[in-house]
């Protein structure tokens, strides 16, 4: 059996720094593009049941389309990922403001957050994975967020064509973070994933208002369109008549899963493209899911074979915290500690290709 590779090749520079694209090939027909830009998946090849092979996560052409402002394709994101209110929060009696720059709330980290970032990168390999570990430090004040943070993600890619990606940190102050990707999947490679099926792990959701803030409590998916207990075809769920989906343009919504018995990782979400010819199951040891169907892309951003990124063409399936805990006492908790490292794995599934011989 052919073993994994993985290499490295010039992107392009980034805020005078050069920057990179690791390449991680299972040499069993799945293969990985990451970036040294924003720890960036930059491309997702993945073959169907017939071998034919195309990539599953949307891109931009090069670095000067990174470093421009567009919305997170492929990056992970952070300090924290999705929204703090009014970008404030206190923590232990102390008020921490971040810039607000949705709404008038924080997301993902701010403007200047992990996703804008040039981050050290080391690859390797073993007989069935190949691997590129990446590294950041955030001072003291990043983005308005207390204490020096030291981080590593490592995307690691095996001979079955799951791709692991691992998270962990350290902080020499009390700090909240909130990590994950955000890559745009689209598994049929056609530019509209309205006839992909999509089943999520969990019994709630968290209704948000006009800012993107949860307004509460979870609320049972039963008996509304957020009931994706059951595969459920995206585009008509997107198109029932419901005020969250009016106001948001369709999902863009957190998910909280079900209890992981024992720390390991559990599925959260399986999505199908239309002619069943792949499927992706996203695990993750993370507490909940943000399903975003796009809604705001416009055809503005293009890919390197000039393909537009439009409406609906593309869905992100964010595994991470909830949105604004850092003001939810009720919510799960995102404080990272001096002496205490936060680590989540989340790993993207190709259950096809891993039934075979």
């Amino acid at each position: 059996m052919p073993r994994p590779t993985v290499h490295r090749a010039p992107f392009g520079p980034a805020h005078g720094t050069e920057t990179h694209r690791w390449t991680l090939d299972s040499g069993t027909g799945v293969r990985a593009e990451v970036l040294t830009y924003g720890a960036t998946l930059h491309r997702l090849t993945v073959p169907d049941a017939s071998g034919a092979a195309v990539p599953v996560v949307r891109s931009l052409a090069g670095i000067d389309d990174y470093t421009a402002e567009h919305p997170y394709f492929g990056a992970v994101v952070g300090r924290y990922a999705n929204r703090i209110a009014h970008g404030r929060f206190t923590l232990d009696g102390t008020d921490h403001r971040v810039p607000a720059n949705d709404r008038g709330h924080a997301l993902h980290g701010g403007p200047g957050g992990f996703h804008t970032k040039v981050w050290e990168a080391a690859g390797d390999r073993t007989d069935d994975t190949a691997s590129v570990r990446l590294t950041l430090h955030s001072p003291d004040g990043d983005m308005g967020f207390p204490g020096a943070l030291d981080t590593t993600v490592t995307y690691t890619l095996d001979t079955a064509g799951t791709l692991a990606i691992d998270y962990a940190s350290v902080t020499d102050r009390p700090t909240v973070l909130n990590l994950t990707n955000h890559a745009y999947f689209d598994l049929a490679g056609q530019g509209d994933v309205l006839g992909h099926r999509l089943e999520v792990d969990a019994d709630a959701y968290l209704p948000v208002d006009g800012g993107g803030i949860p307004l509460g409590p979870a609320a049972d998916v039963k008996g509304t369109p957020f009931d994706l207990t059951e595969p459920r075809v995206l585009g008509e769920r997107l198109g029932l008549d419901d005020p969250q989906l009016r106001a948001a343009g369709g999902f863009d919504h957190c998910w909280v899963l079900r209890e992981a018995p024992d720390g390991a990782p559990r599925r959260a979400a399986r999505l199908t493209a239309p002619d069943g010819g792949r499927v992706l199951e996203v695990w993750t040891t993370r507490p909940g899911i943000q399903v975003y169907t796009a809604n705001q892309l416009d055809g503005r951003f293009t890919d390197a074979t000039g393909r537009r990124h439009e409406r609906h063409g593309s869905v992100c399936l964010e595994t991470q915290h909830l949105p604004d805990a850092p003001n939810r006492p009720d919510f799960p908790g995102t404080v990272l500690r001096p002496g205490e490292q936060a680590t989540s794995r989340t790993e993207l599934r190709f259950p096809p290709l891993s039934a075979r011989d």
